[in-house]
């Protein structure tokens, strides 16, 4: 045991020095007021009262939630079925089919989401596509439904993993039970299969909700700057008005309600394990 005590101190150490200590410096500004100065600083509440007293900012984070909630219905009503259909597949083409899946996320996000500019431009492929049909000339790029398809296309791999890893972990003895007891296959998935793959859904929702909700270089690239997050407004106070103070204000609200949601999310997975947390 203290063998592995001591296995842990580089790791710990490392944790200590990326994690903890440049949250704890993003608090520590978030209740200043010298800019980006902690030699002399004075505490105050002045950032968080600006940021909830302004409707401009709690809009922004509206719709940061918004299109965050968006996207992760969205992945759930694509991903489930592509999950399902890929559980049910043969083990050799289950791996076939997951490293499709994975292998467009072998390649940066960043450059992924430059790909969708080219795409949906005015001279892009699906604008010629769309012409071919005769829907003429469709605002595709820096749009909400451009925004929205660049966070689906980034984030649907995560979701469509955690519930495939889910559903083929299932035994299928319980399927074979529910089909001998009598029940049709749209109860067995009911009653059996969906309760079973909740805690995939589960990691899902939070895997692709997070991020989500604070994109900022999917927003700023496929929204052209017209469709602002909260991620944008975090990156534009640090980097353009040098406001790092407010900057790490609005940081420190956005780490609260993520882990809010994630002890919600955990509540809901220990209530659907029988209450009992492992």
């Amino acid at each position: 045991m203290k063998r592995f005590s001591q296995l842990a101190i580089p790791y710990i150490v490392w944790a200590a020095l990326m994690l903890v200590l440049p949250m704890a410096l993003i608090a520590l500004y978030s209740f200043t007021n010298q800019g980006n100065s902690i030699i002399a600083f004075s505490f105050t509440l002045e950032h968080y009262a600006k940021f909830f007293t302004d409707p401009d900012f709690l809009l922004i984070l509206w719709r940061s939630i918004l299109i965050a909630v968006k996207t992760t219905i969205i992945c759930l009503l694509l991903g489930y079925p592509a999950a399902y259909f890929i559980s049910k597949s043969s083990e050799k083409a289950q791996n076939l089919l997951v490293l499709c899946i994975t292998i467009p996320m072998w390649i940066n996000m960043l450059v992924r989401t430059y790909a969708w500019i080219g795409l949906l431009s005015e001279d892009g492929l699906i604008q010629r596509i769309f012409s071919l049909f005769g829907f003429g000339e469709t605002e595709l790029l820096y749009t909400e439904g451009a925004v929205l398809l660049g966070m689906v296309y980034n984030f649907l791999p995560f979701m469509i993993l955690q519930i495939q890893t889910s559903l083929s972990k299932m035994d299928n003895s319980l399927l074979e039970a529910s089909a001998d007891l009598g029940a049709s296959p749209v109860q067995t998935f009911r009653r059996v299969t969906l309760p079973l793959s909740l805690p995939g859904v589960i990691n899902g929702i939070t895997l692709v909700f997070l991020p989500a909700v604070s994109s900022f270089f999917i927003p700023k690239l496929l929204g052209g700057g017209q469709y602002f997050l909260i991620g944008n407004m975090i990156e534009n106070q640090f980097i353009t008005v040098g406001e790092w103070n407010f900057g790490s204000a609005i940081s420190v609200i956005m780490a609260i309600i993520m882990m809010l949601l994630m002890m919600a999310v955990r509540k809901i997975e220990i209530r659907n394990q029988g209450g009992k947390e492992e």
